[in-house]
């Protein structure tokens, strides 16, 4: 099997590409060429009813149990499931402007969201799409026409990171905006109050909804490998802070690993699906772990 699939899964190689639509289906595309098994198989169909066998219809399709009671070939007869409804809700906050390598943490999840856009309307799910910073800032309903992925694409090539975090105040608001159960897919750095953001989060799975966080961080945030002096910058507020790397660079990391640590706990306990990304991580990463909640849910 060539290799050829991988380098549409690269973030550097994406980033250099023109269109989103362009993004989003060379990175579902190069993802679904790299399988060994085709990813679409037994979770996008529900039973729905028994008919007895025809000539020339599958075997694969054959109902044995049912067989081995009554003698008679009956064929299982499956629908598109079409009551799933999923919501992307990305974060638009000034943070999410951030890049060491070339590519901020909002272009990474906003190629993402096209990416499950796309491999969603594709499985003919409805997708939806939510933009928030300290407060919603875009929302378009979920639908699940093929049209409306331009429609989404378009709203999401033309993302800028800007504004302060309110991420808690958000995802209540946002809770209260989606009422009927669905599939919630965050895409954030969750740089904000951490209570009030597993709160907002938890108010989610309280109202029956599946939840997936993607933890985007830039691989810079995580390390802090810097050799000289720097000046830090919050990007929302503008303060700047002096920082001599060789002192606190110890002590930073095992601040990050233990909030990271943290999310990860609390959110797997409250039955949240937490997936924690880098920038500098390949695409497959976060779609082998949406793919493996879609086939858990099925």
């Amino acid at each position: 099997m060539t290799e050829d699939y991988r380098k549409y899964l690269d973030p550097a190689v994406i980033s250099r590409l023109k269109g989103m639509d362009v993004k989003a289906r060379l990175v579902v595309e190069g993802f679904v060429s790299g399988l060994h098994r085709g990813p679409y198989k037994g979770f996008s169909v529900e039973f729905a009813e028994h008919r007895q066998y025809m000539p020339g219809d599958p075997i694969r399709y054959m109902d044995w149990k049912v067989y081995g009671k009554t003698d008679r070939f009956y064929i299982k007869e499956y629908e598109e499931e079409t009551n799933l409804r999923a919501y992307l809700i990305m974060d638009g906050s000034g943070s999410m402007g951030y890049s060491s390598n070339g590519m901020t943490k909002l272009e990474y999840g906003s190629y993402l969201a096209a990416s499950l856009a796309y491999l969603m309307l594709k499985q003919q799910d409805s997708v939806g799409l939510l933009i928030f910073d300290t407060k919603l800032r875009k929302y378009i309903p979920p639908r699940s026409v093929k049209k409306h992925l331009h429609v989404l694409l378009k709203e999401l090539s033309g993302l800028s990171a800007r504004e302060e975090t309110d991420l808690g105040q958000s995802l209540h608001e946002l809770a209260q905006r989606v009422r009927r159960r669905g599939l919630i897919i965050l895409i954030s750095d969750l740089l904000d109050d951490e209570e009030k953001v597993i709160r907002g989060l938890k108010l989610f799975r309280h109202r029956k909804h599946e939840v997936i966080v993607f933890h985007v961080l830039d691989p810079y945030e995580v390390s802090f490998p810097f050799e000289h002096e720097v000046i830090l910058k919050d990007m929302e507020t503008g303060e700047e802070i002096p920082a001599i790397p060789w002192e606190v660079r110890k002590e930073y990391r095992e601040r990050v690993a233990a909030w990271i640590n943290r999310y990860r706990t609390i959110l797997r306990q409250s039955g949240i699906d937490y997936v924690p990304v880098r920038t500098s991580t390949t695409f497959d990463v976060a779609l082998f772990s949406y793919l493996e909640k879609r086939q858990r849910l099925g």
